[in-house]
């Protein structure tokens, strides 16, 4: 399956001063698959995994030697570590602590030496060794976004005629169309790999729905890995029913448990995102860059790492998306807030934490709400999220006025469209907004 990601990290193993990799992202994202890719472009590849053999963490508790620990490490898989030539991966790094803290030796002792480390809960193993800051290169990796299903479909030449349109040059209806329908594909089944790939072999809808149940008790079990308190595992699991419920609202402690109060719940929210299983939309003032700089903290909407796994916490039928997708598109408007939510995290730039912002006026008589803002090129632009056929842009031309924005945009179930300041483009395409706003080309 191939992923995007793989583009920066053969970029990252031809730098002169390149940096160990902390690779982070949810379990079951594809980590360890796109290390292995990359690993076919190297003379020799060594994985070690700390939780399949807990044994070789004893070569990184003798001291943090990094030469003795390539030579032991060597010695105990019976493999080749030659700087320039191997590439080590570290996989579940968080069972190693010592390894961790050994990622600043290896860019300082052996730095010729291509190193990855990965691990599905590593971000709660930092908080006790802390970063080896300035040491390491932190990429992020999600599940897969709707244009690399569409390569995974084998449908690269749709994904790059889709490249290729904008509002001055829209697709024939026919193309649309088709984009459209895969795009309901993808709404039906997710981004997670192990879904996309059942998928792309058997197009068997129950199982991939069986599979995302599995996926989601596997998550449940994590809990007891990175739970503090008892108790906390159970406001995890009620935090998890309860978060696909409130898609595309402020999000509000008491709609989890009336019986408890935010700071019983925060803790395990926080949690979540520490796991990446969720990520938080701050509201935002938008009134200069960074957008982070006027965030309301205790104001935010949180969508889930991945659309399948919301849709399997809520019981949907995914199987509506294939046969009636006009349908269920338009009475799913939440949903569909939460898939651009995820194709804006999974476009963005791959060495930052993911950071999504919304706007909201909530003045007397005269309530308005635009679903994104992002900034680029030193412009901050909305972006409106239309799942239906019906809705205004009320919200939307009033922050472009307000704000004096030179541009909107609406994601919407039609073709491109431009209406004065507001640029349409379909759900398909939000990869678009993201390269328009990367190259400054409104």
């Amino acid at each position: 399956m191939k992923r995007d990601s793989l583009k920066e990290l053969l970029a990252w193993k031809i730098q002169d001063k390149r940096k160990p990799i902390l690779l982070r992202g949810a379990r079951q994202v594809g980590k360890t698959y796109l290390v292995r890719e990359l690993a076919s472009s190297f003379d020799s590849y060594v994985e070690i995994n700390f939780e399949q053999e807990p044994d070789l963490v004893r070569i990184f508790d003798r001291d943090l030697n990094a030469k003795r620990i390539i030579r032991d490490l060597g010695i105990s898989t019976g493999l080749d570590l030659i700087p320039g030539k191997s590439l080590l991966f570290l996989d579940e790094i968080q069972e190693c602590p010592n390894a961790i803290k050994a990622l600043r030796y290896f860019y300082e002792e052996i730095p010729d030496l291509h190193v990855i480390a990965a691990g599905s809960l590593i971000d709660f193993a930092l908080e006790k060794t802390g970063l080896p800051v300035g040491r390491v290169s932190l990429y992020y990796l999600f599940p897969l976004s709707f244009h690399e299903f569409l390569t995974a479909r084998g449908h690269e030449k749709l994904r790059h005629g889709i490249g290729e349109s904008s509002p001055l040059n829209p697709p024939n209806p026919a193309i649309h169309e088709k984009a459209f329908s895969l795009l309901m594909e993808y709404f039906a089944i997710g981004g997670m790999p192990e879904i996309v790939d059942a998928w792309c072999n058997n197009q068997n809808i129950k199982e991939c729905y069986q599979l995302l149940h599995s996926l989601v008790e596997t998550f449940r079990q994590d809990f007891e890995k990175y739970s503090r308190r008892r108790n906390q595992i159970a406001h995890l699991n009620l935090l998890l029913e309860k978060i696909p419920t409130m898609l595309g609202e402020k999000f509000r402690y008491n709609r989890i448990n009336a019986d408890l109060r935010g700071r019983e719940i925060s803790p395990a929210l926080e949690l979540l995102e520490k796991a990446c299983l969720i990520y938080r939309v701050y509201h935002t003032a938008a009134n200069g860059i960074p957008l982070g700089a006027e965030v309301r903290q205790d104001r935010f909407k949180v969508i889930m790492v991945d659309i399948g796994l919301c849709q399997s916490l809520l019981g949907f039928d995914p199987g509506s998306w294939i046969v009636n997708s006009r349908q269920a598109l338009s009475n799913k408007g939440k949903l569909t807030e939460a898939f651009v939510g995820q194709e804006l995290i999974a476009y963005g730039n791959l060495r930052r934490r993911p950071g999504l912002y919304y706007w909201h006026r909530d003045k007397r008589g005269s309530q308005a709400e635009v679903d994104y803002v992002v900034a680029s090129q030193a412009e901050i632009l909305p972006i409106e999220v239309k799942s239906g056929a019906a809705g205004s842009l009320k919200s939307l031309h009033l922050f472009i006025k307000q704000k004096q924005r030179p541009l909107g945009f609406r994601l919407w179930h039609n073709t491109y469209r431009r209406d004065g300041k507001v640029l349409s483009y379909p759900l398909y395409d939000v990869t678009g907004i993201e390269e328009k706003l990367e190259t400054g080309q409104m």
